[in-house]
């Protein structure tokens, strides 16, 4: 797993990268993510923290062009943010929590597939091969923002016709990057994981933790 904070000059005015941010006064108020997302994977992996959030879910289009996969997960997650931000009314406490996830194959950059065909177009590319996924998260409140990624390297096992074939059947494909879900039926076609887990599945709980210490957050002062 590796970790990189945003381009130099990203963030807006008044926000800095994951690794220049200043911690906020100790004794904040106990935090609360605003999820900007529908995903339920997402959502999962919050209510497994315990940590007390609410979900609006952002109107902000993903864009995939980018050939920089960092860039665009890191990108795509401060525009779902950034959006919410601009729609919402925060209680104290509260920062608002962008995600975004993509699987990248040989350079090529793998969103969700919108139909059959392009979801068993990816898996066949994906099949005993080892491919990477990257997430960008960006945590932000009025005053501050903070962002970073993570990759997380997959191999898959050799898959057969059926396979791929009875998988796509299933359905657990629509509105996933590279058109499977390792916490679902997914696992069954892959092979090795090779760092975070939980990234793969849409967010990096480690990396969140990390990047609510700039906010003066330590780990589980929610509890």
């Amino acid at each position: 797993m590796k970790t990189n904070s945003s381009r130099p000059g990203e963030p807006p005015a008044g926000r800095a990268s994951a690794g220049g941010a200043p911690p906020a006064p100790q004794g904040a108020p106990h935090p609360r993510l605003v999820l900007a997302s529908r995903s339920p994977q997402r959502e999962a992996l919050l209510g497994q923290l315990g940590m007390p959030f609410r979900i609006v879910v952002s109107e902000h289009v993903e864009d995939v062009r980018d050939g920089d996969p960092a860039h665009t997960v890191q990108q795509n997650a401060r525009g779902k943010a950034e959006d919410v931000l601009a729609r919402v009314d925060l209680q104290p406490g509260e920062l608002v929590l962008g995600v975004d996830t993509v699987v990248v194959s040989g350079g090529e950059i793998l969103g969700k597939a919108h139909d059959e065909a392009e979801a068993a177009r990816y898996l066949r590319r994906l099949a005993a091969r080892r491919h990477e996924v990257f997430s960008g998260i960006y945590l932000t409140s009025r005053k501050l923002a903070v962002t970073t990624h993570v990759v997380t390297a997959v191999t898959f096992r050799s898959l057969t016709d059926g396979d791929l074939d009875r998988y796509v059947a299933s359905g657990e494909w629509r509105e996933r990057a590279g058109a499977y879900a390792i916490q679902g039926i997914g696992s069954g076609l892959v092979k090795h994981v090779e760092g975070d887990y939980s990234n793969v599945v849409g967010l990096p709980v480690a990396e969140l933790l990390r990047l609510l210490a700039a906010f003066g957050v330590p780990p589980f002062a929610w509890l």
